[in-house]
């Protein structure tokens, strides 16, 4: 009877817990968290610099040295101002203007031919053309640190030291701007509208300025900038080739005032400071100017 009722009874089922898949929108909404909380940090990280340099401007040299670092003490800024465009007849001024020519006209020019030379790599074939790639990027990875003694010995053999070509024609020469506008030409200009415009008659120098350089509006803004950014930051070269007071640029310029505290015991750290704030202003509004080309589409000239 007992076995009878055994064999007759059924297991019970268990339970089984199935596995749910996740939500897609709980992941992006954790990925979204996890990549906003990273660019947070990120941006805290750099205008923390930019942060301290601002607090540190507005304070004179017994705050500097006297006070948190991070937050303000008094408001000398105007002062500091006053002081920094009166010191020496005005000669910040003075290499704000250097930095300027330097860095717009030998940027400028320098970006043209980065462009023409660029687009000559990628739409012509010539002999050679490989051997002279190579040899840009090869040039590009060799840090010009390296360069600055070789072209003070060159710009005084033919005496340009201590003259403003002896920064223009290094910074007409950029040879990762050259690799940079090669790359940007053979994702940007096709070989069908260059060869529609020479059926029409138009001349290689033509085709040049009013095509290429319409459709390469994005690449050259971007090349522009990075060398504007980079000559206007440069340090070595001018240290090495501007020995002039006149002629030096603004880093060269703050930078010996940094060093007057210990030659003559001249304390300027606020006027260095609020200099270097100044500094700054230059290439924030390079940026904002620089974003409207970046928005713009790469095919905007050949749309035109």
């Amino acid at each position: 009877m007992a076995l009878t009722q055994q064999r007759t009874r059924r297991p019970q089922a268990q339970k089984v817990r199935r596995l749910t898949r996740p939500d897609p929108a709980s992941r992006t909404r954790g990925s979204q968290r996890f990549l906003l909380i990273g660019l947070t940090l990120a941006s805290v990280y750099s205008l923390f610099p930019v942060w301290w340099l601002i607090v540190a401007s507005t304070k004179n040299s017994t705050g500097l040295y006297k006070s948190n670092g991070l937050w303000f003490s008094g408001w000398h800024l105007w002062d500091n101002l006053h002081q920094v465009f009166a010191y020496e007849d005005g000669i910040f001024l003075r290499w704000t203007a250097n930095s300027l020519l330097y860095a717009g006209v030998g940027s400028l020019g320098g970006t043209v031919i980065a462009l023409a030379t660029g687009y000559g790599l990628a739409r012509f074939n010539f002999p050679g053309r490989s051997t002279v790639f190579a040899c840009v990027v090869g040039s590009f990875l060799i840090p010009i640190a390296l360069l600055t003694l070789p072209l003070y010995l060159l710009f005084s053999n033919v005496g340009l030291v201590d003259t403003p070509w002896a920064m223009l024609l290094p910074c007409l020469i950029n040879p990762f701007s050259v690799y940079l506008a090669k790359v940007y030409t053979e994702a940007t200009i096709p070989y069908e509208l260059l060869e529609a415009a020479r059926i029409d008659g138009a001349g290689e120098l033509r085709i040049f300025f009013s095509i290429v350089l319409r459709m390469m509006t994005t690449g050259g803004a971007t090349v522009f900038l990075l060398a504007f950014v980079n000559t206007w930051n440069a340090f070595f070269l001018p240290l090495t080739v501007l020995s002039g007071e006149e002629n030096w640029t603004l880093n060269i310029g703050l930078y010996n005032w940094s060093g007057k505290r210990l030659e003559s015991g001249v304390d300027l750290t606020s006027l260095v400071l609020t200099g270097a704030l100044l500094s700054i202003i230059p290439m924030a509004i390079m940026m904002v100017a620089m974003r409207r080309y970046w928005r713009s589409g790469v095919t905007l000239g050949a749309l035109k």
